[in-house]
């Protein structure tokens, strides 16, 4: 099993739509060269970002689909679609993903354990599904946080890197501890681990997490793409940036991914902010916040931009 580096900046990808609810594949191409325009090391399709809940099993596939075929090469494409109950229906969705040509397949955590009965369930239906997926694919894991959020215990963890057969671990804990812990768990496996909460970022790179996998990377990955590779060299710079980034993620209670959708709305990158894991107006129901907010953090970015692109 041959892999590429699956570490960095994990975009969590958006799908656009168009009004009428279809998949608007031309946005979706102008997101992807935007994604790696700024600085995205791994594109992550047919995610919870991507409304992976509201999509049928054929758009599944042609998403990731078409996200393969547009990044032609450029990064490392992942693909999930992970969603099904039964251990057939999850075997049929995860084989017609593998056969669309990700560099890797992601498992999510909840789907191996779908009525959340613990370990011996989690490894029997892993093992199951590790049996019949083809053996020389790449594989990643995904703590999805719906619809419920399944921790991976550090015994099933060092049990999945073990296999060898896992090379990404998008971790949706949001805990400093446990992330280092995870870090050395996986130590000298294939397995990288990715902390995906915006609050720790810095933190948990210092501490081993190979990069970041948060849904602000449909904002500005640009910047946290500056400060994974970058922050020992300007520590001081990093910890400010840090801390903007962080109180920046809070907007993601705002709609999300909607809130996101209309930031790519205003770079001109998508066209509609329409969502169906969204069914409200976030300009009205977030109205004391939402777009002014979204505004500022988009001046405070660019600002960032400037200052790292004069050092």
């Amino acid at each position: 099993m041959t892999t590429k580096p699956m570490n960095g900046i994990v975009a969590v990808m958006l799908t656009p739509f168009k009004d009428d609810g279809t998949v608007d594949y031309d946005s979706l191409a102008r997101l992807i060269d935007w994604y790696i325009a700024n600085g995205v090391d791994v594109l992550f399709a047919v995610c919870q970002s991507s409304e992976v809940l509201f999509l049928s099993l054929d758009e599944r596939v042609a998403l990731s689909r078409f996200v393969v075929k547009h990044a032609a090469g450029r990064v490392p494409v992942v693909s999930s679609g992970h969603i099904g109950q039964t251990r057939d229906e999850q075997l049929t969705e995860l084989t017609a993903i593998a056969a669309t040509g990700p560099d890797a397949l992601i498992l999510i955590t909840n789907r191996l354990d779908p009525d959340n009965l613990g370990e011996t369930a989690f490894r029997q239906n892993l093992d199951w599904l590790l049996q019949r997926l083809p053996d020389d694919l790449p594989l990643g894991l995904y703590e999805c946080p719906a619809p419920f959020r399944r921790l991976l215990s550090d015994e099933e963890l060092a049990y999945c890197a073990g296999t060898g057969r896992f090379v990404i671990f998008k971790d949706v804990c949001c805990d400093l501890k446990t992330v280092e812990r995870r870090v050395h768990i996986a130590e000298g496996t294939p397995l990288a681990i990715v902390n995906a909460n915006g609050t720790i970022a810095l933190e948990a790179m210092k501490v081993g997490s190979k990069g970041y996998s948060g849904v602000f990377n449909n904002i500005h990955p640009d910047l946290y793409a500056w400060m994974y590779r970058s922050w020992r060299k300007h520590p001081a710079l990093a910890e400010e940036l840090s801390a903007f980034l962080a109180v920046a993620s809070v907007s993601e209670l705002m709609g999300y991914p909607a809130i996101a959708k209309l930031y790519q709305q205003k770079l001109g990158t998508i066209e509609t902010i329409k969502c169906r894991a969204i069914d409200y107006d976030i300009r009205e129901r977030f109205w004391w916040g939402g777009e002014p907010i979204l505004d500022k953090i988009m001046i405070a970015s660019e600002h960032y931009s400037k200052v790292i692109a004069s050092l």
